[in-house]
């Protein structure tokens, strides 16, 4: 839900400021600043709830801690990447593939009742998934309209 609330803030104030300062709205370019502040912000939580996020990992994969930490660093660099005009339509379409491939690992979480905040098994369990999917699907539409477009 805070990815969600930090996505629509930080356009909302985006487009205010780019107004203030251009004479009008630029929603293309409030929707990649918003994207990226979304990015940063979740990639905060792979440094500050490793321990949980490595607990949303199935046991087959390997390094789970440096998997979390490549992941966050892969959302950073894709924030950046969103505002290299050579690299902004490919950091698109790399991440509209990362949010299908994280998807799983939100699923198996929520199966389990996963807290990734506490690393603990009292999560809201399969009931959180009525937000995350529709909320992965918004996020692969807007990457898709906001970069891709």
């Amino acid at each position: 839900m805070k990815p969600l609330f930090v996505l629509l803030i930080v356009f909302i104030i985006g487009n205010l400021v780019i107004r203030q300062y251009r004479g009008y709205m630029d929603y293309h370019l409030a929707g990649k600043i918003a994207l990226a502040a979304t990015l940063f912000f979740t990639s905060l939580g792979h440094l500050i709830y490793t321990k949980g996020m490595m607990l949303m990992l199935p046991d087959f994969i390997p390094l789970k801690k440096e998997m979390i930490y490549l992941t966050g660093l892969l959302e950073v660099m894709a924030a950046f990447g969103l505002f290299v005009p050579s690299l902004s339509r490919l950091t698109g379409i790399l991440l509209i593939v990362f949010f299908i491939l994280i998807l799983p690992t939100n699923i198996f979480a929520s199966i389990r009742h996963l807290n990734y905040e506490t690393a603990t098994y009292d999560g809201k369990g399969t009931g959180y998934l009525w937000f995350r999917i529709p909320f992965q699907v918004f996020l692969i539409c807007w990457t898709y309209y906001f970069v891709l477009c």
